[in-house]
């Protein structure tokens, strides 16, 4: 019966079919998000995203203070890196990872370090590690620069700081003093509305409101706990950016309001002259929101750069 259906479809028909199903394979195969949990060494919880290609070079990205992987939706949906494994992850105290009470789960930078040994393993397998490039945004950057000093560099390829910390010093973190003070006050309004002030210093050109209030909502479910301890994490920038072998890659906008750029890169050239930079002249603290295909293509060259 079956059989008799299928030989009296039009030639038109069957093609449509055909090339239907085809499609809803490679929305499987390729487009579909994949959600898991890694379990950080201390318990911590690890919500855990992948798309693209499942067999393509692995992509790592870290995302910043208040943020999550909502952060690099315009990565994750560019045609110009599909065809690489695109990982995001909710660092601890943000998003849909855990947020565990009390400030030692926050200060030691060696447990964020620990976080992403965690989900780089998870994204391996028996025999053939994932070996990703680590795109670190903001806080991110602390973020590798601690996992390089704790576990150096053989389990990735590269990496790129996104308007990343170098360091937690005065001559390369804008002040703001009293937008760091309120977001850890235990008034609610004052903590929201600082919340809005932080994040609206990530843009110079500010995204579409819709945008602007979804990440707000995602930077009020972050921590308060995190908020206040994070302004004092330590960031092993000498013994991790300092000792890594692997190409890293700079990237910042020239306007950030949060990070001196200009400060951050001589830093990090003095740390490690070998580590490359480009700048972006109109951008703030998130080119890659900014700028999202120019910082696309960017980072699909540095990908090239490495054999990937």
């Amino acid at each position: 019966m079956n059989s008799r259906i299928h030989t009296s479809l039009p030639a038109g028909a069957a093609r449509l079919l055909l090339a239907m199903l085809l499609l809803a394979f490679n929305c499987l195969a390729y487009g579909a998000e994949r959600h898991y949990t890694v379990i950080a060494p201390d318990g911590v919880s690890l919500a855990v995203q992948e798309s693209g290609d499942p067999a393509g070079p692995a992509i790592l990205f870290i995302h910043g203070l208040l943020g999550s992987r909502l952060n690099w939706e315009q990565q994750v949906a560019s045609p110009a890196l599909q065809r690489y494994r695109l990982v995001t992850y909710d660092l601890r105290g943000h998003g849909l990872s855990g947020k565990p009470a009390g400030a030692e789960a926050y200060r030691e930078g060696r447990r964020w370090a620990d976080d992403l040994a965690a989900v780089i393993a998870a994204m391996g397998r028996p025999g053939a590690p994932a070996r990703p490039v680590l795109v670190g945004w903001s806080l991110g950057g602390a973020v590798i620069s601690n996992y390089l000093a704790a576990h150096g560099d053989a389990a990735i390829a590269g990496a790129v700081y996104v308007d990343g910390v170098i360091e937690l010093a005065a001559d390369q973190i804008t002040p703001h003093p009293q937008i760091y003070r309120d977001v850890t006050s235990p008034d609610l309004k004052t903590h929201l509305d600082a919340e809005r002030a932080f994040l609206a210093l990530c843009f110079r050109r500010q995204p579409d409101a819709v945008t602007f209030q979804r990440l707000l909502a995602n930077a009020a479910m972050a921590s308060w706990d995190m908020q206040t301890a994070v302004q004092t994490m330590s960031v092993a920038a000498s013994a991790g950016l300092g000792k890594a072998r692997l190409p890293v890659l700079l990237l910042y906008g020239a306007q950030d309001a949060l990070v001196q750029a200009a400060p951050a890169i001589a830093r990090a050239r003095a740390i490690n002259p070998r580590v490359r930079s480009i700048v972006y002249a109109d951008s703030g603290h998130a080119p890659f929101i900014e700028e999202p295909e120019r910082f696309n293509r960017d980072l699909a060259a540095f990908l090239q750069s490495l054999g990937q």
